[in-house]
């Protein structure tokens, strides 16, 4: 529609399947984790030749056009738990214990950043994290359907997706607060092989990817990712 008005766009793609079936004119696909689309945190000359690739696109007058961003700069970020696992032999904790623990980082974190936080897209207070990590684990264990946390503009899937969105958000950042040399790697197989979260997240992948209803089904793609 912005095209018909007249307005040329362009825009990046984490997920080059899907750039592929949508066809849009103009799209870069990186090969980026999601929440990472421009690369490489705290890396602004690095962002800014993404993004030069990205405007580039605009000269195109016919598409649909599809480029990759081909790099060697950085290691290719892990996009899935399957590929981050890792044999840990840490002494993992207690699901709310390991939260607990996350909470200083966490408000480290924020006083270093200014209060700028990835958290949020659930409408959840961070403090009914807990009684967020409860329902998870009963909506895994199929004992419950739905939550009383959930806002009414939310289905259930899609509350699903964002808590655990604010979850992974919440641990990553309390993480590269007192680890802030990590690689996105080195943060995402510390997630997924090292807590107990990633232990839950794992199994709630695999349960909504079995559910009949396709809205959950298709919602478990990016549980684990």
């Amino acid at each position: 529609m912005l095209e018909e008005a007249g307005l040329v766009t362009t825009s990046i793609s984490l997920v080059e399947e899907h750039a592929r079936k949508i066809k849009p004119p103009r799209i870069l696909s990186v090969p980026f984790n999601f929440g990472n689309t421009l690369g490489e945190v705290n890396n602004p000359s690095y962002q800014h030749e993404i993004l030069a690739a990205t405007f580039d696109l605009l000269d195109r007058s016919i598409g649909p056009v599809l480029e990759l961003f081909e790099t060697d700069k950085i290691e290719r970020v892990i996009l899935s738990r399957s590929e981050a696992m890792t044999g840990s032999e840490a002494d993992k904790k207690d699901l709310l214990v390991e939260l607990s623990d996350m909470k200083p980082n966490y408000e480290k974190w924020l006083e270093t950043n200014k209060g700028r936080t990835a958290v949020g897209l659930s409408s959840i207070d961070t403090e009914l994290f807990p009684a967020v990590l409860g329902f998870l684990k009963q909506y895994t264990a199929g004992e419950v359907a739905d939550s009383g946390l959930r806002p009414q503009q939310f289905s259930i899937g899609h509350f699903v997706r964002y808590c655990v969105d604010d979850l992974k958000s919440y641990y990553l950042e309390s993480r590269i607060a007192v680890k802030p040399d990590a690689s996105m790697n080195d943060l995402y197989q510390w997630l997924w092989s090292d807590t107990s979260l990633g232990d839950l997240l794992g199994e709630l992948a695999a349960v909504m990817d079995d559910s009949e209803d396709k809205e959950v089904k298709a919602i478990a793609y990016g549980i684990a990712r």
